[in-house]
């Protein structure tokens, strides 16, 4: 099916003129359908279905994003404020303004970044012998457990004080791992990898309880995703990605047969099978979600996008871990062994724990 000429691959923006009917308009029964706010980070933005609103900003929004796909299944009026990026504070300065007492549903996934998972992987993906992975867990599980919960907690009050009348869904995440690294430049091992995904349980925990105290639902993607993650096959999440802001996030399958049923429950009362015709509808909604994205692209353009970076071999820290791990960095064969070593004292210490 041909794609909306709109939409941009990642990493570019073009200036799109819209007919001011487009830009400002939507049809009546547009108008009288129940008004959807999707908040978030690259989750709920669609950062990893490879094609993006052409907004003006580093949001990565999608309309193959499941927030989008929702909102065609069920007749929903959306506004698609997740932002690739986003933290706490970026929802709180630059999206709750996008609500009022006459929204009727709430979307929205936030942690991740707070929790710096974007430079955790980057940590994690570096030859063992040349890491810490183990410590920037540590510090992410640390933070999980003692600020985030109070942050969760006073933008919930925010989003119901300023939605007092929208149902509300808070989104987890998925686990990004099953167990081998299939990439050829990533070097997760099997037990950074276990280590990961319980990180990403201990956040949809924390996501769980602070979202229950709220009143709001909660929906966790795990069971949804499990048999789909990198390196499974069918894939759902992204692996290693060129461009790179792709990696690690979920693609198209992952919105449309891993967030969208899960997310539909919630937001439109029965558990949503994408169609052609759902997708046919989404496509169709880029001009006008585009057009009113641009309202907002100044505020927008204050997140700094959260990027995995791929690991760096010729840095000086390397080089240094490379003497002490006796690795010739000139050879792949040597890089990987000492990775395999590594990763075998790794497990060994997990089976005695």
């Amino acid at each position: 099916m041909p794609r909306s000429r709109h939409l941009v691959a990642a990493g570019t923006v073009p200036v799109v003129t819209l007919v001011a009917s487009v830009v400002f308009g939507a049809s009546a029964a547009s108008a009288a359908a129940p008004r959807y706010v999707a908040l978030g980070d690259s989750y709920s933005s669609g950062t990893g279905t490879r094609e993006y609103l052409a907004d003006g900003t580093s949001c990565q929004r999608s309309v193959r994003a499941y927030p989008s796909l929702v909102a065609a299944a069920g007749g929903l009026d959306l506004n698609l404020r997740a932002c690739s990026g986003a933290t706490v504070a970026d929802v709180t300065n630059t999206q709750l303004s996008a609500l009022d007492a006459g929204v009727a549903r709430v979307t929205i996934s936030v942690g991740g970044n707070d929790a710096g998972f974007a430079d955790v992987l980057t940590e994690c993906a570096m030859p063992g012998w040349a890491s810490d992975c183990n410590g920037d867990i540590d510090t992410a599980t640390a933070y999980i457990n003692g600020m985030l919960p109070g942050r969760l907690s006073t933008l919930y009050s925010s989003i119901r004080a300023k939605a007092p009348n929208a149902k509300v869904a808070v989104v987890g995440y998925p686990r990004i791992f099953m167990g081998e690294d299939c990439n050829l430049f990533t070097w997760f091992s099997p037990a950074e990898q276990t280590r990961l995904n319980a990180t990403a349980d201990l956040l949809n925990s924390r996501l769980r309880t602070a979202a229950t105290n709220a009143g709001f639902t909660f929906v966790n993607p795990t069971s949804r995703f499990t048999g789909h993650a990198v390196c499974d096959s069918p894939e759902w999440i992204n692996g290693l990605s060129s461009p790179i802001s792709e990696s690690y996030h979920p693609n198209t399958l992952g919105h449309r047969d891993g967030y969208t049923p899960i997310v539909s429950t919630p937001v439109l009362g029965a558990t949503t099978t994408v169609t052609t015709t759902t997708l046919q509808t989404a496509d169709a909604s880029e001009p006008r979600q585009t057009a009113l994205q641009r309202r907002y692209s100044a505020q927008d353009r204050t997140i700094e996008p959260k990027v995995f970076h791929l690991p760096d071999l010729g840095s000086e820290r390397v080089r240094r871990a490379a003497e002490r791990a006796g690795v010739d960095l000139s050879s792949r064969a040597s890089i990987d062994a000492a990775d395999r070593v590594w990763s075998e004292r790794q497990a060994a210490e997990a089976r005695v724990g």
